[in-house]
């Protein structure tokens, strides 16, 4: 049955109802400019409860790291190498045959004893800082949605990502930097903006994308600085932007999408001042750049302790585009390159982040969107992959480590079978780590929520639980 027709009349002309619209836009500006709370999703806000961490630094090994090859040490392996392993043939992707062994020695590091490989020498000597989760699990062998629900809870629904939830709970710091930043050179992941997208949450939410494949700040944010406008006609037109607050006496329902367009102008300028320190690495001393390395990761990092230093609640540090840690075949060599890359640079970034007394309240996460097989990959008919020297994907077991911020160090949680195939001791969801992190970060997974269409929406949706064995 259709609804009686409504006669509508306008309540003023064609004029003054632009004349209103372009009032309530200047009005919109201005408010979110003075700082008002509720005209600003980033305004600071205060947790659930006192939390552990107060900043998030994601080191996110995109394509999927090999946990038989880095912090999960397999020696059964060797007994098979060349041969099948005992029991039910493995559940993989792609076909896999004979037990590979881990080409990389472990050894057990620091006073925790925590046993790390050759792959990662620099970060073996922070072992007694990291906490191992060995016992990680996720729910597909792809690389789409298993980005997905890493990144945003959900592998097929377009959801919000964590720190986009984080964001959204508890603001940023500073209000002349994003809330959340999402580094990542050479351009974009497989499923691409998605990975740090707001969805239905606030637009400010949203993660900014830097390509940090230069070493340029001018080239990681266009139009930095404003060649066509000085400073000293910007502040006019801000003036007159306050002049057009007291015309007129009407405003306009707020639209999120508006609210959203208007913070991001206003936030873009702002960074014409904060952002060009925020980035400049060369205001750091030559040491710390030199702890760093002169390499697309050490910038990265050091980019990151600048940005989170300054208020920056979450940054996610992105290994580049594409799988580069998807090592199908050559694994030995793929590995070792990349872990060369990002060794020096990870441990560079924990050691300073200690030293300057934001480690207890910072909290690091490193890892990729899966794990690989035990046993090596098989030819593949009509393709290159499957030269008997790589790895198949794993989602069953794999290992991610964490850091700082009201973690348990130098430990390692769960444990996968005697090959590394699957999560036997205590496993850990992906949804079981978001809601560690949201605790660390003073929530309560159930309780950070956002209603839309009649239902709350959380990042674990309906799974999750807290990991008491990663707490401190």
């Amino acid at each position: 049955m259709n609804p009686p027709h409504v006669q509508f009349s306008a309540p003023f002309g064609r004029r003054h109802f632009l004349a209103s619209v372009g009032t309530a836009m200047g009005l919109l500006a201005l408010r979110a400019m003075a700082g008002e709370s509720q005209a600003n999703p980033l305004a600071p806000r205060s947790s659930t409860y006192r939390p552990r961490a107060k900043r998030l630094i994601h080191l996110f090994m995109n394509g999927g790291p090999s946990h038989i090859d880095s912090f999960d040490p397999k020696p059964e392996l060797a007994k098979y190498a060349g041969k099948p392993l005992p029991g039910p043939k493995l559940l993989t992707e792609r076909p896999t045959g004979s037990a590979f062994p881990s080409p990389f020695k472990f050894k057990p590091c620091g006073q925790s004893g925590l046993p790390v490989s050759d792959l990662f020498p620099k970060v073996a000597q922070c072992a007694d800082m990291l906490c191992v989760v060995r016992s990680m699990q996720s729910d597909t062998p792809n690389h789409e949605p298993a980005l997905m629900l890493m990144n945003c809870g959900d592998q097929r629904q377009i959801r919000p990502s964590l720190g986009s939830w984080l964001v959204h709970g508890l603001g940023t710091e500073c209000a002349n930097l994003p809330g959340f930043v999402s580094l990542c050179p050479g351009g974009l992941p497989v499923q691409e903006g998605q990975n740090w997208q707001n969805a239905f949450l606030p637009a400010a939410c949203q993660g900014t994308h830097l390509d940090t494949l230069a070493d340029s700040p001018t080239q990681w944010i266009e139009n930095l600085k404003n060649e066509a406008v000085s400073p000293a006609t910007q502040k006019a037109q801000l003036a007159f932007a306050r002049k057009l607050q007291s015309l007129g006496g009407g405003s306009l329902p707020p639209d999120p999408r508006l609210e959203g367009r208007l913070g991001s102008m206003e936030l873009a300028f702002r960074m014409q001042w904060e952002a060009s320190d925020a980035l400049d690495l060369a205001r750091e001393d030559q040491s710390t750049r030199d702890l760093y390395g002169d390499t697309i990761q050490g910038r990265q990092m050091l980019l990151a302790r600048r940005l989170v230093e300054r208020g920056t609640r979450v940054v996610q540090v992105w290994t580049g585009a594409g799988q580069p840690w998807d090592s199908h075949d050559d694994l030995e060599a793929n590995h070792r390159r990349l872990a060369k890359d990002c060794d020096q640079a990870i441990a560079a970034l924990l050691i300073d982040l200690k030293r300057r007394g934001l480690l207890e309240d910072t909290l690091v996460l490193w890892g990729g969107e899966f794990g690989r097989t035990p046993t090596v990959e098989l030819p593949t008919p009509g393709s290159n992959l499957g030269r008997l020297n790589g790895r198949d994907h794993n989602p069953y077991g794999f290992s991610v480590w964490l850091a700082g911020g009201g973690v348990r160090t130098g430990t390692a949680v769960g444990a996968t079978d005697a090959f590394g195939f699957k999560a036997v001791e205590k496993p850990v969801h992906v949804h079981d780590l978001h809601a560690t992190i949201l605790h660390l970060m003073g929530f309560d997974h159930e309780k950070l929520t956002f209603r839309l269409a009649g239902r709350d929406f959380r990042l674990t949706d309906v799974h999750g639980r807290v990991v008491q064995e990663m707490l401190s």
